[in-house]
């Protein structure tokens, strides 16, 4: 009985003991330690605790550290931990740096560090300046003076410009200012054939404005890689203006013509108004004739000599349309 108590002492202080040394190797990475200190690395155990109460993976810092230490470079574990608590990538620093020294860059680790945190691959800066990329622009189009569209599409073969990676403008920039640059040298010669005829007008101007001023890269050279003939611009502009001329000429005619039949209206409102004065003064005659014979002021035979009158008038009148009528036919 005594040795069975014994036997289950023994076993829950083992198990004891192993849950606190694994919590103590989980805790203080031993392990890492070791591989440190046989890769050269000099870091304490104190180190390494440290890393765990400021919650900093010690994996994260040790082995980019011990592949730097192997490739040469001298770094501070200090530098490494504050670049890795402010969001850097340690292992794309480390590649950029072995980069650079490899290629004989001048690099240094704040220099590349700020480069990283700026938001830029650092590492692949490194390569480009090492070996230069293409950048191709998408068909630009421009118009000559004749009138002719001309497309270009070009290649601009860059290197990274480590100090100024930092602040300076990306590609997009590049595009924009290749692309200004071809609009204005197509847009100053007098005829798109001689684009045509000589391309590398627009390298050598690009070129010489010096493009890359305030960007994140070196323009090495620009190659014109297509040119194509496009639109007729200015005839399909005169074509246009003369559309809009002749629809400006339609809404005056038709203006003119608006006030035309306007005035026309007005004259035969004006006629009709005279008739209707004309109308009411004869309307008079009959009661002035009446008081005229009331009064004295004519006889009998005088009214009945102006009736003859006006009768031969009308007669003759009637006789004068049906001769000019006949004539007509």
């Amino acid at each position: 009985m005594d040795n069975t108590g014994s036997w289950i002492g023994f076993a829950i202080i083992a198990v004891i003991l192993i849950i606190l040394v694994s919590i103590f190797l989980r805790f203080v990475p031993v392990g890492l330690w070791i591989t440190a200190f046989f890769s050269g690395v000099k870091v304490g155990i104190g180190t390494l605790v440290g890393m765990r109460l400021r919650r900093v993976t010690p994996h994260h810092i040790i082995r980019p550290l011990i592949k730097a230490t192997k490739a040469g470079l001298s770094l501070d574990i200090n530098d490494l931990e504050a670049h890795y608590l402010a969001g850097g990538d340690i292992n794309q620093v480390i590649d950029a740096l072995i980069a650079a020294e490899r290629a004989n860059i001048p690099l240094k680790f704040e220099q590349a560090a700020a480069i990283d945190l700026a938001g830029r691959n650092v590492f692949e800066a490194v390569q480009v300046s090492v070996n230069p990329k293409v950048i191709e622009t998408p068909f630009i189009a421009a118009v000559a003076k004749n009138g002719i569209e001309v497309r270009v599409k070009a290649k601009v073969t860059v290197r990274a410009n480590i100090e100024r990676l930092v602040g300076g403008a990306g590609e997009d920039t590049i595009i924009a200012r290749v692309g200004e640059g071809i609009v204005t040298t197509v847009g100053s010669s007098l005829q798109h054939s001689a684009v045509l005829e000589n391309p590398d007008a627009i390298s050598k101007t690009i070129l010489n404005k010096g493009l890359d001023s305030g960007t994140a890269f070196e323009i090495l050279s620009i190659d014109i890689a297509d040119v194509d003939v496009g639109r007729n611009i200015g005839a399909q502009l005169q074509t246009e203006q003369a559309e809009a001329d002749k629809n400006i000429a339609q809404a005056k005619a038709e203006e003119r013509r608006s006030m035309a039949i306007a005035e026309e209206q007005e004259m035969v409102a004006e006629v009709q108004r005279m008739r209707a004065k004309v109308v009411e003064s004869e309307s008079q005659v009959p009661l002035a004739l009446a008081e005229a014979l009331k009064s004295g002021n004519i006889g009998a035979m005088d009214y009945y000599n102006m009736k003859n009158i006006n009768a031969d008038t009308d007669m003759r009148t009637s006789i004068s349309d049906v001769s000019k009528r006949d004539s007509d036919e």
